[in-house]
């Protein structure tokens, strides 16, 4: 049977920890900071844990 191939979106979002957790960046960063105060942005800046049916969803687009 032929090995499953990792989905190459889901590769560049997600970040496996050490212990198995999915790290993800958060959203409203990219564009239109100018507007956003400096808290919200160094907020933002730090990563997540991906959680929920999210987590099922992309482990299994990650082949996990």
């Amino acid at each position: 049977m032929p090995k499953n191939k990792t989905h190459s979106g889901a590769k560049k979002r997600f970040k496996v920890t050490g212990s198995g957790k999915l790290m993800h960046e958060q959203r409203n960063r990219r564009h239109l900071l100018e507007h956003k105060s400096s808290r919200r942005t160094r907020r933002l800046a730090q990563e997540k844990v991906l959680t929920g049916g999210d987590l099922k969803k992309a482990k299994k687009l990650l082949g996990r």
